[in-house]
């Protein structure tokens, strides 16, 4: 199954650089009419799932882009962004902040380690192939939980995983079998 996943659009805090994390945080007007851009570039992708973060910003995204594709949205918490604990409302460029989000088995100042939220994102994915059919997929949802789910099909370095970001609205095309 042809299996997208996108990024949420833009918020505030992700135009500031803000840590966000688990925050929940609204789309920009900006972040809508990204929205609305990928919801023209998916239309004829045959698209027949939306599935969705819980979290507002994702979830406003895929509203867009369900609404334009005439299908609902679909809601699992295993999409929620990883929780950076006491490092959210501060700065994604601080020094300290970005050694800790290297050290995968960190739990960020009472936030979740990558291993933890590598292990949701992977179980959703495993049941997702699991299901019967092949009907193209579009998930929703965050810088992290994107990060985590190209680390699923690609190999990569840690320096690899560290430096991947993915813009916002930005589409990425995988082959889940």
């Amino acid at each position: 199954m042809k299996l997208y996943v996108t990024r949420h659009g833009q918020t505030e805090w992700s135009l500031q650089k803000i840590v966000c994390g688990s925050t929940d945080c609204d789309l920009t007007e900006a972040g809508f009419k990204q929205a609305a851009a990928l919801a023209e570039q998916v239309k004829g992708l045959g698209i027949r799932r939306v599935v969705s973060s819980p979290l507002k910003r994702a979830h406003q995204t895929a509203e867009v882009v369900a609404s334009a594709l005439g299908l609902p949205v679909e809601i699992d918490e295993r999409l929620r962004e990883q929780s950076y604990g006491g490092y959210e409302n501060g700065s994604r460029q601080d020094p300290v902040f970005l050694e800790a989000k290297g050290q995968f088995p960190g739990r960020l100042k009472g936030g979740e380690s990558w291993f933890r939220v590598a292990q949701r994102i992977f179980n959703f994915l495993d049941a997702l192939a699991a299901q019967q059919g092949d009907e193209p997929v579009l998930l929703v949802a965050h810088g992290g939980v994107c990060k985590l789910i190209r680390a699923y099909f690609e190999e990569m370095s840690n320096q690899e995983f560290i430096d991947f970001e993915m813009g916002n609205c930005e589409l990425v095309c995988y082959e889940l079998d």
